[in-house]
């Protein structure tokens, strides 16, 4: 008699970072070198159905010329000017959102506003795994949300949550969130790599084959990534992500859209009454900045593809220590110390003995190198106990050479400088060359410069 081989399952171990497979469990990754990424996950010998994803309908090949096309008028806006903009005009039909963002951050607030909006297209479904019935409530009637097409389920359970969708056939679907909901097809727990995976895949399969707008929260990793990890964001259509550095203001960005631009951006301002559009970010940022101030100026920064004008102030200090200290809120640390380099080397402004404070006003963070210029014409104007003028807009790139380098979105910037009332600009003299037409329909008194030391005679 022929002896029958049991077959056990086999565990394996996946990394939350980088996605990496072991077949061992160990301390660290071994392909990241991150410690304590690994996740186990059971493998299913005899899963009771095939696996959910992907989004096919059972129809035939279909020529793509004969596909209806989605136009603008197809889209759900949600009547908030700032998220519509970064979703490309809205909702899309069966499309998937995953909005991320660090804890607090103001997601679950955003999301339930937003759902009130989406109810003039019917009723609205709002899965809640964090929260109670009660306290999603408490939190819609707080912001102004307490809508009555809005139906709440506090479930965790996919498959009860799609039953409910099936259902009710919502108009948006919405899971707060992904993490922690779960298949009882898998043995992992909720959060677990492969939960999300297969959670996300019933969520996907249901708003394509129904065309149910679907949105999902998502947590995000100690390292600022949307926990997933990556295998979450290729998965869905529309990946935005809400920032906050602490201070009242936050910002939407899209890091991937299939509908539309990921070069836009949406400003809000955190209040007690929810989530504030602000449609003028730049007015804002500039309401309280102090006129005739040494170390203060106005750069016209771009995120995406939207202007940005911020102050940036400088404080230069004598050394408490004999060594001098950098400290820099909202600008890289190290993109700081190499302009006081520049400064010193190249354009006759030696503070590097002394402490040097750097702070963009407001709490926004800039990261682009056009903020270059405004950062070194604040340092030396604190270091020269020189004020600069009040009505002065600068942006470029500083080159260790001290020269000063072109940067794009030359004329969108000019425009929100004039359109806010500045007369003067100090640019990069290869943007100043190209704008012959745009100097005239700016109104602005352009100067173009081509290294530090001019660029600091300028002003």
């Amino acid at each position: 008699m022929a002896k029958i081989k049991l077959v056990k399952p086999r565990n394996q171990w996946r990394c939350q970072v980088c996605d990496h497979i072991e077949q061992k469990a160990w301390g660290r990754c071994p392909a990241c070198n991150e410690w304590g990424s690994l996740v186990e996950e059971v493998e299913q010998l005899a899963p009771s159905r095939a696996s959910s994803a992907g989004v096919a309908d059972g129809q035939g090949p279909t020529s793509i010329a004969d596909v209806e096309q989605i136009g603008a008028a197809d889209r759900k806006g949600s009547g908030i000017a700032e998220l519509d903009r970064v979703l490309g005009g809205g909702l899309v039909a069966g499309s998937l959102v995953l909005l991320g963002g660090d804890p607090g951050v103001g997601k679950s607030t955003l999301l339930v506003q937003a759902l009130a909006g989406w109810t003039r297209g019917g009723n609205v479904l709002y899965a809640t795994g964090e929260e109670s019935v009660a306290q999603t409530a408490m939190r819609a009637k707080r912001v102004g949300a307490g809508d009555p097409r809005i139906s709440v389920v506090a479930e965790t359970n996919v498959e009860t949550i799609l039953a409910h969708a099936h259902a009710a056939r919502p108009a948006v679907l919405a899971i707060d969130s992904i993490q922690t909901v779960f298949t009882p097809l898998l043995d992992s727990i909720p959060g677990s790599v492969a939960q999300v995976r297969e959670c996300a895949s019933r969520l996907m399969q249901f708003a394509k084959t129904t065309g149910t707008p679907t949105i999902l929260v998502g947590h995000v990793t100690k390292d600022g990534g949307i926990a997933g990890p990556k295998t979450l964001e290729h998965l869905v259509d529309v990946v935005l992500q809400l920032e906050g550095d602490g201070g009242p203001y936050r910002i939407l960005r899209a890091h991937k859209n299939r509908f539309g631009s990921t070069q836009e951006i949406g400003v809000f301002e955190m209040r007690g009454a929810g989530m504030a559009e602000v449609a003028n970010p730049s007015a804002h940022l500039l309401a309280e900045r102090p006129i005739g101030a040494p170390g203060s100026i106005v750069v016209a920064s771009a995120d995406g593809a939207r202007p940005l004008l911020v102050e940036i102030q400088a404080l230069v200090a004598p050394a408490s220590a004999g060594i001098g200290r950098r400290t820099a809120v909202g600008v890289d640390n190290n993109r700081v110390a190499l302009l006081l380099a520049v400064l010193a080397q190249r354009a006759a402004c030696d503070v590097l003995d002394r402490d040097v404070f750097v702070n963009v006003a407001g709490g926004i963070r800039l990261a682009e190198p056009a903020i270059d210029l405004g950062i070194a014409c604040a340092i030396a104007s604190s270091s020269r106990g020189r004020a600069l003028h009040a009505k002065t807009v600068v942006f470029g790139e500083i080159g260790l050479a001290g020269e000063i380098r072109a940067v794009p979105l030359c004329e969108q910037r000019l425009a929100e400088a004039a359109r806010l009332g500045f007369s003067r600009a100090v640019i990069p003299a290869q943007n100043a060359a190209r704008l012959s037409t745009a100097r005239d329909r700016s109104g602005l008194d352009v100067r173009g410069v081509d290294r530090l030391q001019t660029a600091l005679e300028e002003l």
